[in-house]
């Protein structure tokens, strides 16, 4: 009985184990058939992509005015540390003269054996020249205190700057590395931004330019009699050529980190722009919205600056009639755009 009922367990087992088995790999084609149809990522849609394009564009933008902001402060930096380091020089020129002239001192002290004063009156053939001598060299001595005093203080000096130096150093190193991971970050979007617009085809990314186009000059090109027509709305004749400037560079290429002649991102576009108008401007976007006074938008007037998106991340240069010109990013020139192609996040009136 016991050598009957292990067959039938082993049968029992064998039959579990194929059913489980047969269960299982029905089971793995079920699930290689659904994954296939239900996890198959869709193909985004051409306006999709335009989607995350400007997505990127927008955090590429966001990172080259943190990018910007380094470079301005590394820039300082090195001047800094160039003019401490040329100031360091300048001291120790002196103090090499100093060291110098104490060493000639020295030197005739040697040679004269370093008599004393009495035996040297004693030993004199004319008492009285040696007294005058004698005076002559208590002024001497007095001036060798001084100048030993001063190569003390060249000395401290020098100790001084060298340590803002190594400080400077230190800086200028944080601010090359913080310019590298913005310029990485800058890059990076830039390039994902071009991987998604190879996927669209020829006749998609004409149509997205052209929509873009035509969202950003709606009212028709301005011509040489509007851009003459927002300068004499301006409220002053600093903001008039400030206006002038930029309509002179519609159509040049948006480079990022670029300030004119040829080229320009966002905030180099409106800094350019006022320096040609005689007023400088901070380098970024979020420095430039406090440099002048904030105005809100029912008044603004040509020559303001407009801000836009939270982190204050884009800037154009107003022209009157709810519109700016700004540099919008790599796919577009310099050109005229309405007010409300983006989130608006403030206006400032720098003269």
């Amino acid at each position: 009985m016991g050598t009957h009922r292990r067959p039938r367990r082993r049968a029992t087992g064998g039959g579990r184990a194929r059913t489980a088995a047969t269960i299982t790999l029905a089971g793995a084609a079920t699930a290689t058939g659904l994954g296939g149809t239900v996890h198959a990522d869709p193909q985004p849609t051409a306006a999709q992509v335009r989607a995350k394009v400007d997505q990127l564009y927008q955090e590429a933008e966001a990172a080259t005015e943190k990018y910007n902001g380094a470079k301005e402060k590394a820039d300082a930096a090195e001047r800094r540390l160039e003019k401490l380091r040329d100031e360091a020089a300048r001291k120790e020129d002196r103090l090499n003269s100093a060291r110098e002239a104490l060493g000639s001192v020295a030197a005739a002290q040697y040679r004269s054996g370093g008599l004393d004063p009495a035996l040297q009156l004693a030993l004199s053939s004319d008492p009285d020249r040696y007294l005058d001598g004698a005076a002559f060299a208590e002024r001497a001595g007095s001036r060798q205190k001084a100048t030993v005093g001063h190569v003390r203080e060249e000395l401290r000096d020098i100790q001084q700057l060298r340590g803002a130096a190594r400080i400077e150093v230190t800086s200028l190193k944080s601010r090359r590395a913080e310019l590298k991971r913005h310029r990485e970050t800058v890059t990076g979007k830039l390039a994902e931004a071009r991987r998604l617009l190879s996927r669209l085809t020829v006749q998609e990314r004409t149509r997205a330019g052209e929509e873009a186009g035509n969202r950003a000059s709606r009212a028709s090109s301005p011509g040489p009699r509007e851009g003459l027509s927002a300068s004499a709305q301006a409220p002053n004749s600093r903001a008039a050529a400030a206006v002038a400037y930029a309509y002179q560079k519609l159509g040049s290429p948006y480079v990022w980190g670029a300030t004119g002649p040829n080229a320009f991102d966002c905030s180099g576009l409106t800094q350019a722009a006022y320096r040609a108008a005689g007023v400088s401007l901070p380098r970024t976007t979020y420095a430039q919205i406090g440099a002048g006074r904030r105005v809100s938008r029912s008044e603004l007037l040509p020559g303001d600056l407009v801000f836009f998106y939270s982190g204050i991340s884009h800037v154009g240069i107003y022209v009157g009639n709810g519109r700016m010109i700004h540099a919008p990013n790599p796919s577009a020139p310099v050109r005229v755009a309405p007010v409300d192609e983006m989130p608006f996040a403030g206006a400032a009136r720098v003269v």
